[in-house]
């Protein structure tokens, strides 16, 4: 399984937030949109007071001066150089001067004034345990990492082995957030570490590069507070090296929620779609496969596309300097996905594996 990371505050002292576990599954701790404070002419305090989640983190801007807002508009007084309407010959009223126009709302600045979001860098490690390939019974651990920023506007950021590029760019005080641009893929499934001898005599699979576009839509303020996100993404991508040579769909909704200064969580649930030839691919098994392993042959995976597996999964992140938005942090969490239908039916899975599959990991990430 799927933004939020660095950003500085209205001083300009530069200051990060939270990579998601991109150690641990594809997107938990996703995108957040920002989004103006409304004011009110009472304030509470609160521990995430001048807190706003921005594409790229969880920042602070320094909150505006309260406004009392009024229950109905007072009337415009008349303009000083008003002068009062005479008749003219034609017996039309003349008027001297004309109104002002009104003045802009308080506290609302229009969207092309407001600042783009400040650049900034978070990167991670950790170790990952992991199914040795999809449909495995055996986790293997290797080390993972992620890179999660912003420059001049654009949002980047890795989830696994992909890396996407946002090419909207966010302005502060948005509600909603918007995401659209490239993405690129790198698929090693079964390419090493093959743990199961009847799998591994199958043969290895060559890795894949997998190209193509992403879309997404986030709202703020939806649940537990003004600081909380819900969105939905979608990823379209297709094997440009002609290894499985398919097409692959991969949408997913995904929730985040700051709960202090110092504490960050969120979940995602996610599925697969994928084509023919990737059955084929990566479940099917050949009559000289059946032969060299001991695996039943299997050719029911590349009869038609379908939804391969289904993923849910939560990640959290807590500061070790004491702000989410800069310095150390500790990053963690965990997956669980099950494959579904002809694809769970494999010999691979159904025999030498297990349909359902748990990933985790744990890891340190470092905002400038």
């Amino acid at each position: 399984m799927e933004k939020r990371l660095s950003e500085s505050n209205g001083q300009g002292t530069a200051g990060s937030v939270p990579l998601t576990l991109a150690l641990v599954s594809p997107a938990l701790l996703f995108p957040a949109a920002a989004k103006a404070a409304d004011i009110a002419p009472v304030a509470t305090p609160s521990a995430l007071d001048g807190f706003r989640l921005t594409a790229s983190g969880y920042d602070y801007v320094p909150p505006k001066a309260m406004t009392p807002r009024l229950a109905s508009p007072l009337p415009a007084p008349a303009p000083s150089n008003a002068l009062p309407a005479t008749a003219s010959g034609s017996g039309h009223a003349n008027v001297a001067a004309s109104a002002d126009p009104p003045p802009p709302t308080p506290g609302i600045t229009p969207r092309s004034e407001r600042p783009r979001q400040r650049d900034g860098l978070t990167l991670a490690a950790g170790v990952i345990s992991a199914p040795s390939y999809v449909g495995s019974d055996r986790n293997t651990f290797s080390p993972a990492g992620g890179i999660k920023g912003r420059y001049k506007g654009f949002s980047f950021s890795s989830r696994g082995t992909s890396l996407s590029v946002d090419l909207i760019r966010e302005r502060r005080g948005d509600d909603w957030d918007i995401r659209f641009g490239p993405v690129i893929n790198l698929r090693s499934d079964r390419s090493s570490r093959i743990h199961d001898p009847q799998v591994a005599a199958l043969g290895k699979r060559s890795r894949a590069l997998e190209m193509g576009l992403y879309a997404g839509i986030s709202k703020q303020g939806v649940i537990t507070s003004k600081h909380d996100q819900l969105g939905v993404r979608v990823a379209v991508v297709k094997d440009v090296t002609g290894k499985h040579g398919s097409t692959l769909v991969l949408p997913s909704i995904e929730y985040g929620t700051p709960l202090s200064r110092t504490s960050y969580v969120g979940v995602a649930a996610s599925t697969s779609i994928v084509g023919k030839k990737f059955g084929r691919y990566y479940f099917d098994v050949t009559p000289a496969g059946s032969a060299a392993s001991g695996l039943p042959a299997y050719a029911a995976a590349s009869t038609k596309s379908g939804i391969a597996r289904y993923s849910i999964g939560m990640a959290g992140m807590q500061s070790l300097s004491g702000d989410l938005r800069k310095g150390w942090a500790l990053v963690g969490g965990a997956q669980y996905s099950r494959l579904q239908g002809r694809y769970a039916r494999s010999p691979i899975v159904a025999v030498a594996g297990s349909r359902g599959q748990w990933m985790g990991g744990v890891g340190l990430s470092y905002s400038f």
